[in-house]
């Protein structure tokens, strides 16, 4: 359990048979009355966002979420294999799991997955990957005044905007929060 006053944000908490982490939060001591906590929610599960206020001191169940480094080590049919890199155990992953995370999921990428009582809730990608450019078009030369970008389709599938410059066959490194192009490798 977990009060109220304990609250900020990242904290994990328990509410209608989900989870629930605290993205904002504001202790009011009003005047008259007795204090209270807002809390803007979100679901770690489904995304959804949720404002709420508790009493001051208001116990709450904390959950307690477990993370994990594990290594992609391969795809068999549409399940992903994932071997924990301390027992050496593995584990599938279904698509819906893995989410929209597959599209930068290289073989033997180490990844986090964060699990509450042994259900999957995230898989956290490296903040920057390094990956193939498999298909853009030529860039041409004069093209434009200022850096313009082409649509690029990289070995995992994925498809990015990046420069001009870049060819097919080069490596190049991608944000995996924001999509984006970074550099050449």
């Amino acid at each position: 359990m977990i009060s109220s006053n304990d609250f900020r944000p990242g904290v994990t908490i328990e509410l209608d048979g989900s989870i629930w982490r605290v993205v904002e939060f504001l202790h009011v001591k009003p005047g008259k009355g007795s204090a209270f906590v807002r809390t803007k929610l979100k679901n770690v599960q489904t995304g959804a966002s949720l404002e709420r206020t508790f009493r001051a001191g208001e116990m709450v169940p904390q959950a307690i979420l477990e993370k994990r480094t594990m290594q992609h080590t391969y795809k068999e049919g549409d399940q992903y294999i994932f071997m924990d890199m301390e027992t050496y155990e593995e584990r599938r992953c279904s698509p819906k799991e893995v989410g929209d995370r597959a599209k930068y999921l290289k073989e033997e990428m180490e990844v986090s997955i964060v699990t509450w009582n042994d259900q999957i809730l995230e898989i956290e990608l490296p903040n920057t990957v390094v990956l193939t450019v498999i298909e853009t078009d030529p860039g041409v030369r004069g093209d434009t005044a200022t850096g313009g970008t082409k649509p690029a389709i990289l070995e995992t599938g994925a498809q990015i905007q990046v420069p001009l410059f870049i060819n097919t066959g080069e490596r190049i490194r991608v944000d995996t929060r924001t999509d984006s192009y970074l550099g050449r490798e």
